[in-house]
């Protein structure tokens, strides 16, 4: 009962803050580092308004992060031939999960990606 009423309290436009958080992560497949600079500047305008868009911000960021790191060490593997591999299973992860955590976000629940080191806390 208590998460249902935490749920009502999140409000409709940090519901979708919180989203374009995770959503705007996806520039990145358009844009040069589009996958941090945009959940980043999401966070950085909205983080102070609502608590529930500050986690999901800081979420998006630490999910886009280490996909970049993961991404650098595949890049290196792809002299083995392995790494290609890897950077298909890399950006098929990163769109499945960031449609997730929007979706959610959108719901008014907090989500965690996994495979995430937790660089911002």
């Amino acid at each position: 009962m208590e998460s249902q009423a935490n749920k009502e309290s999140i409000t409709k436009e940090a519901k979708t803050w919180g989203m374009l958080c995770h959503l705007s992560a996806l520039s990145g497949f358009l844009i040069p580092f589009g996958n941090i600079l945009g959940p980043l500047i999401c966070w950085l305008v909205k983080k102070d308004t609502d608590s529930f868009i500050d986690k999901g911000g800081k979420e998006s960021l630490n999910f886009q992060i280490s996909m970049m790191i993961y991404g650098i060490i595949s890049g290196i593997l792809t002299l083995i031939l392995i790494g290609f591999l890897m950077l298909a299973a890399i950006a098929v992860l990163e769109i499945v999960y960031v449609i997730i955590a929007s979706i959610k976000a959108n719901e008014g629940q907090n989500y965690h990606y996994p495979l995430t080191i937790r660089f911002i806390k």
